[in-house]
């Protein structure tokens, strides 16, 4: 009966509005208040949002569908659901893969959060105000600090297990109820404010008018992929894992997909307008990238009528946004170690936590780190999680059965045949393509090196992962088994 207690006492959200905030909050983050607009600045303006919405609604909104609808069924985190679903198939073991994957994308993402909230601090400080402040040398001052850099992903850590000992609607819930709102209405506000600066209509001109000799080539398309998919978390477990905390009648298809996927475009959209008519009024470069955030943007607030406000509401926001993708990322593993082992809540928070930080420690001290951990882990780490779970609805649940008795049953937008092919052929060959493109782009470079530790260890992750679940399936099934009433 322990088991059937466990599963009838599993939290839920307390409203479809929380659940809706929390799958905002957790697929908006870096990926679309800082990656967006250098990345649309980068290639060709309209042409790459117009690739990138394309590729948004053909492959990231049926993805996020079927995972949310996955972890709806299962009622269950990640290697529960593998297990529910894959029998005893060796299929299952990736599920610890992408677990640790999920778990290696925080650790290296937490030091990012960190940088965020060590930003907002200092504008609600008026740091940036102060007479003969440097931009440049303020920046380098803090990422060149390993103790500062460790400090702030040690306060992101310890920020993001405290909401999450809360649980789904008293932490999560609670929180991206009020910081998603306000992330929305400071950009929203700094927009306004951009766009009635001189010069600042000519920002947009270039955000919005297509270059359309982008949209012959292969890198524009190939960069739109990659924000679609980084940008709204497919396949890292999120979706699965908030999914899995959902009533029984909640609309699958209309808030999991459409709504996520418009919010996710909403946001993202309003980043280009918060930030380009201000990059355009300044003569600053566009496709700055980090610096844009950090230096650049740092330097132009002082020069803003209200500049104070502008700053707080942006930092804040900025923030708010990857905090909240912080806290979705994480709870992936709270969840699956949380029903995989007999450790309560608060000592499960406390052991991913505790694992987050230690991994993250290297990318805190040292950027370059950073980058090739997301170098790793976005080339072929993600897209092999992806893989394996899209995978898992598509060929072993199966897509058409998935898509009668999950996504259309109680849902206010009927999902068409159409949807099967997309996650049984679509999806998967567009992951591989993924692997295959950074592996092949990475040949003669000075990440061939990596690209072959890389995918080395995606590959011991696989074997290991299988080696395991299969150890740990032999030792529970010696174990006789508590009736559960035949639930």
């Amino acid at each position: 009966m322990a088991d059937n207690n466990a599963r009838t006492a599993r939290e839920e959200w307390g409203s479809r509005f929380g659940f809706l905030m929390a799958m905002v909050g957790a697929m908006v983050g870096a990926g679309n208040i800082w990656r967006m607009p250098f990345t649309t600045g980068q290639n060709g303006g309209g042409a790459f949002l117009l690739a990138y919405v394309l590729l948004l609604f053909l492959i990231a909104v049926p993805g996020l569908m079927a995972e949310t609808a996955l972890g709806r069924y299962t009622q269950k985190g990640v290697i529960g659901s593998f297990k529910q679903v894959a029998g005893d198939s060796r299929f299952r073991g990736v599920s610890l893969v992408v677990v640790l994957v999920n778990i290696a994308l925080m650790s290296y993402y937490a030091p990012i959060i960190g940088q965020a909230l060590y930003y907002a601090v200092h504008s609600l400080l008026l740091t940036f105000f102060q007479p003969g402040f440097d931009a440049t040398a303020f920046w380098e001052s803090f990422a060149g600090s390993p103790l500062l850099m460790i400090g702030m992903h040690t306060v992101t850590v310890a920020a993001i297990g405290g909401v999450l000992l809360f649980g789904i609607r008293q932490g999560i819930e609670r929180v991206v109820k009020w910081m998603i709102p306000f992330m929305v209405i400071a950009l929203v506000a700094i927009a306004i404010r951009g766009v009635t600066l001189d010069g600042g209509m000519q920002g947009l001109a270039f955000a919005f008018t297509p270059d359309w000799q982008y949209l012959v080539q292969g890198d524009t398309w190939v960069a739109a992929l990659g924000q679609a998919l980084f940008s709204t978390g497919l396949g890292w477990g999120i979706a699965l894992t908030y999914g899995s905390y959902l009533r029984k009648y909640d609309d699958v298809p209309l808030g999991a997909g459409v709504f996520t996927a418009i919010g996710n475009t909403s946001i993202g959209l309003l980043a280009i307008f918060a930030v380009f008519p201000v990059v355009f009024a300044f003569g600053l470069e566009p496709t700055a990238g980090a610096n844009l955030m950090f230096i650049s943007l740092v330097q132009v607030f002082p020069e803003l009528v209200g500049g104070q406000i502008w700053a707080m509401a942006f930092f804040l926001g900025f923030f708010f946004a990857t905090f909240t993708s912080g806290l979705g990322i994480t709870e992936v593993g709270v969840t699956t170690v949380a029903e995989e082992t007999r450790l309560d809540r608060r000592q499960t928070v406390a052991a991913v936590s505790l694992l987050i930080w230690l991994l993250g420690i290297p990318s805190a001290y040292s950027s370059e780190f950073l980058g090739q951990m997301d170098f790793v882990f976005g080339n072929w780490g993600l897209p092999l999680a992806t893989l394996a779970i899209i995978g898992l609805v598509g060929w072993k649940f199966g897509a058409e059965r998935m898509r009668v008795l999950e996504l259309n049953r109680n849902s206010d937008m009927f999902v068409g045949s159409w949807w099967n092919g997309i996650i049984k052929y679509v999806i998967p060959v567009v992951m591989v393509f993924i692997m295959a493109y950074g592996a092949v782009t990475s040949l003669g470079t000075e990440n061939e090196l990596l690209m072959f530790g890389g995918i080395a260890l995606m590959l011991a992750l696989l074997a290991v992962s299988t080696v395991l679940m299969k150890f740990v399936d032999s030792r529970t099934e010696s174990v006789p088994k508590a009736t559960d009433g035949g639930n």
